[in-house]
């Protein structure tokens, strides 16, 4: 398999063999189980489909009760497909994955849903420095966006200009993250660094090459 899905537990920090301190993601990989082998034949393409995290019945709709009953699993919090595989690979309804599909030192990527901020300003949204000329009449503008440059052409402002808007809660892609530890019989994986989304989402561990 390529990858596996995941909840993010925390951060936490271990001492490698040279005593150097390391911060790492703590990730909860698995148990997941395959929902789905799509093919070309059936499908146009093929992926495996793979679910993560208990789900009550009454908050499932019938056809994903049925979809998941085909598998012979109870209804899953979260459902991903993988078109990478392994060589040689055989996966089928039913199978379990964990966390020891990964193995300690190596890399991988890491998708996930980043932290929400809200409607935010230039500053913190796209770094901008603001106006902070506060000797020429400035008052209470340290944080302004300044001039967006339009004026009696075009008349108008250009499509993708840099403002203030809503932040954050997008998808983001972690690409080269070291598997520092792996607890197989905790289904753990800590991961060195730092990786997006709060504690408790859910991400999506992915094995790049």
């Amino acid at each position: 398999m390529s990858g596996i899905i995941g909840k993010k537990i925390g951060m936490t920090s271990i001492f490698d063999q040279e005593g150097k301190n390391i911060p790492c993601t703590v990730i909860e990989a698995g148990p997941c189980v395959v929902t789905q082998v799509k093919t070309k034949k059936t499908d146009g393409y093929e992926a495996i489909q793979i679910a993560f995290d208990d789900k009550k019945d009454k908050h499932t709709s019938k056809a994903l009760k049925g979809h998941f009953a085909k598998a012979g699993v109870s209804p899953k919090k979260v459902v991903a497909e993988f078109t990478r595989f392994e060589v040689g690979h055989t996966k089928k309804f039913g199978d379990i994955l964990k966390a020891d599909i990964f193995e300690e030192g190596e890399y991988i990527d890491v998708v996930g849903i980043s932290k929400g901020k809200g409607f935010q300003g230039v500053v913190k949204r796209h770094g901008f420095a603001g106006v902070n000329d506060a000797t020429h009449g400035q008052h209470n503008r340290m944080r302004a966006p300044g001039s967006i440059g339009a004026s009696s052409w075009p008349s108008r402002v250009f499509k993708g200009m840099r403002m203030a808007g809503r932040t954050g809660g997008t998808r983001v892609k972690m690409i080269n993250l070291q598997v520092v530890k792996i607890y197989p019989d905790k289904n753990l994986v800590l991961i060195k660094g730092s990786v997006p989304g709060p504690n408790g989402s859910y991400v999506i561990l992915e094995r790049w090459s």
